[in-house]
């Protein structure tokens, strides 16, 4: 928190008390909130009314916060940091809080509720429309488009931020005086809400970090958890002794199983002669008895006499 944004912080907060005692003890400020109602700009320029109805929509918590965050958190994931998104959420709580206290307290009515010309229409906790002073729309388009000045990593993205958050914020202001929404002393306390909360969000970054540092803590433990859980519930395969014998079986291809049914009747040998069968020893032989041999004319028979050969050279 530098001595600078110290300076500015106590203006803020001096121009924030100046305004709510101004209407407060029905000054000029109110007078002057009257005469810009009863000049009803939405009927002196009928033809930006269609698009001012949507322009004041940049000021609305709901869609502007949709897309500052998805910007943040984009931011987030690139820098691997919180930082951003929680210094937006702290920001809008604070918003909230501070505004919602204000507006509740005080009760003041809007232009279209009012009921007696010249008064600052205080005090009416239980009527319809009571909770516009400060305008929430003007304090969230200020803190909305001013965070992103505010979390810029270069000086000039700083600056050119911090000029279009500051015609954004006060566009939507003034449009919400033209559609008759507010009161202008409404959009100037609206004002110094939002510049309120971007000027002491630096005394909010110690406790923004212990908060980073936290959930980082708490998502790392939960990861581990979690990594620890899923390998204890996956079974770890035991080693099994393989023999050839099995190998051998299981390289095999797997054999066609025939059914029951299918099986075919047991039919003879094919080569069996048709009728009765005897053994072997009652089989009668078919070779003759005698000798296999063929008969031979110079060959004598066994059991004979060999007849002399005549000697040959006299």
């Amino acid at each position: 928190m530098t001595r600078h944004r110290v300076v500015l912080f106590g203006a803020t907060l001096a121009f924030y008390l100046t305004i709510v005692l101004a209407v407060v003890t029905t000054s000029w400020l109110v007078r002057f909130d009257w005469q810009a109602m009863l000049f009803r700009p939405y009927q002196q320029w009928p033809e930006i009314h269609a698009f001012l109805d949507y322009w004041v929509v940049l000021g609305q918590r709901g869609p502007t916060a949709v897309m500052v965050a998805a910007w943040l958190g984009w931011r987030c994931w690139r820098q691997h940091t919180l930082r951003p998104l929680l210094a937006f959420g702290a920001a809008l709580l604070l918003l909230n809080v501070s505004v919602g206290a204000v507006k509740y307290g005080l009760g003041r009515s809007g232009p279209h509720y009012a009921t007696e010309v010249g008064s600052n229409e205080m005090w009416h906790w239980f009527q319809p429309g009571s909770d516009i002073f400060p305008s929430g729309h003007t304090a969230n388009a200020v803190v909305t488009w001013g965070i992103l000045a505010y979390l810029a990593t270069s000086p000039r993205a700083r600056r050119w931020l911090s000029a279009l958050s500051a015609v954004l914020s006060l566009s939507v202001g003034l449009t919400t005086v033209y559609l008759g929404t507010h009161w202008l002393s409404d959009v100037l306390l609206g004002w110094a809400a939002g510049l309120l909360i971007l000027l002491g969000l630096p005394w909010l970054e110690p406790p923004i970090a212990r908060a980073e540092a936290w959930l980082l803590d708490l998502r790392d433990r939960l990861l581990a958890g979690a990594s620890r859980t899923a390998s204890q519930a996956t079974p770890v395969p035991v080693p099994v002794a393989v023999t050839p014998l099995a190998a051998a079986e299981e390289e095999a291809p797997p054999r066609e199983t025939v059914p029951q049914s299918a099986a075919r009747a047991p039919r003879a040998p094919a080569y069996l002669a048709p009728g009765p069968h005897t053994t072997r020893s009652e089989r009668t032989p078919v070779t003759p008895a005698g000798s296999r041999r063929p008969p031979h004319p110079d060959r004598a028979t066994r059991g004979s006499t060999p007849a002399a050969r005549p000697l040959t050279g006299g």
